[in-house]
């Protein structure tokens, strides 16, 4: 017999209908699901959820590429402090950069995945892999697999390397190093950029896809050639290919949180950041004008995405969510998805922000297909309220 999964925690009046399709989706899943939804509107928790036996509010997970939404609130920031300005080449901060025909390519088209940079010739080890410094390194001599600036593609596991290489030539600390001394400690998120021993054991490891017998068909079809802009990408083409799946699990990727992939947080603190983003959260002002939203949410690089080999739409260092996953939010909608299946981001014409962390990773990769229907159930009662 099958045991029934509990969810947990509160929702506010109005939200009742988003607590009863969490928990139909949940009825719905495999008994060992764990996940949280969390959820603000104008900085005002609303909605508050977990499911799972051995998961609570505060339990921490993988999300993946969601790590670039606060990687690049640091940039965004920056931009608006006028530290960075978007229109400048790379090189003015990193002169090193210009190597192999690199040298014309503005930070603008870097935040926008054009930068033709998606790993390297080689690969990288997993030591590489924790660390910005060592990867930018190795990419400022890496000759680009398009022409920078003419087409894009997901630059998945190097992006926040090279914009944080950006930021440390810039102010001196790493990104991460601002991002816990401007957003995480501030306002006391539970969203890592390297996770401190002493929270560890809250960490809850990434499990693996679990694919049906037709969907292992349907991974098995797509193209896998070991030297495929997307295996490059995914740095699957060394002699030891990643496995994506356990990276938030090596030890040394949590601790260093290298900002294109390796934050842990719950949906909590992504949905804080989101909201302090975006909105006054207990007393305190926005962290970003509504000009640099618009500047960071508005879509720069639409159409084929040359990695993922799909349409795809790119803001600066975020997704334009609207246009890549829901339709139903409004322009300018900006946030990142994470290969586990983790959802964030913010609709600043709602003053909706949204969190979803899931244990084991969804089909497909990407957003996990439970967040459309979460998304829309939780706008509809945003707008009824």
């Amino acid at each position: 017999m099958r045991q029934e999964i509990s969810v947990h925690g509160t929702v506010a009046e109005g939200f009742e209908a988003v607590r009863e399709e969490f928990t139909a989706f949940v009825a719905s899943e495999q008994s060992d699901y764990e996940g949280q939804l969390c959820v603000y509107v104008h900085g005002r928790r609303v909605v508050d959820l977990w499911a799972g036996e051995g998961a609570d509010a505060d339990s921490l997970y993988g999300v993946f590429s969601s790590t670039k939404g606060a990687a690049h609130l640091v940039v965004a920031l920056l931009v608006q402090d006028g530290t960075l300005e978007l229109d400048r080449k790379v090189t003015y901060y990193w002169p090193e950069f210009a190597a192999e025909g690199k040298g014309a390519l503005t930070l603008r088209d870097l935040l926008a995945h054009r930068a033709g940079l998606v790993g390297t010739d080689t690969g990288f080890t997993l030591a590489e892999l924790a660390d910005d410094r060592a990867m930018a390194e190795r990419l400022a001599d890496q000759r680009p697999f398009w022409r920078p600036g003419t087409a894009f593609g997901c630059h998945a596991l190097v992006l926040g390397a090279l914009t944080g290489e950006v930021v440390r030539r810039a102010t001196g600390r790493t990104l991460q190093e601002v991002y816990e001394e401007r957003i995480r400690a501030p306002y006391g998120l539970d969203l890592h950029l390297g996770l401190p021993a002493r929270s560890d054991h809250r960490y809850r490891s990434v499990r693996a896809m679990r694919p049906t017998p037709v969907q292992r068909a349907a991974l098995d079809a797509l193209p896998s050639g070991p030297h495929t802009l997307a295996s490059i990408a995914l740095n699957r083409h060394t002699a030891a290919p990643t496995d994506l799946a356990n990276l938030p699990n090596e030890p040394l990727i949590r601790a260093k949180g290298p900002a294109s992939f390796g934050a842990v947080a719950s949906a909590r603190g992504l949905a804080g950041m989101y909201a302090a983003m975006i909105s006054e959260v207990d007393g305190r002002a926005p962290l970003l004008k509504q000009d640099t939203v618009a500047e960071f949410g508005q879509p720069h690089s639409v159409g084929y995405d040359l990695v993922a080999r799909a349409h795809r739409s790119y803001g600066l260092g975020f997704q334009a969510t609207s246009d890549t996953w829901y339709p139903f939010l409004g322009a300018g909608a900006i946030g990142h998805s994470g290969a586990s299946g983790s959802q964030s981001f913010a609709d600043p014409h709602t003053g909706l922000t949204y969190a979803y962390t899931r244990r084991t990773c969804a089909y497909p990769v990407g957003p996990a297909p439970e967040n459309a229907r979460l998304a829309e159930v939780l706008h509809k009662a945003t707008l009824a309220n």
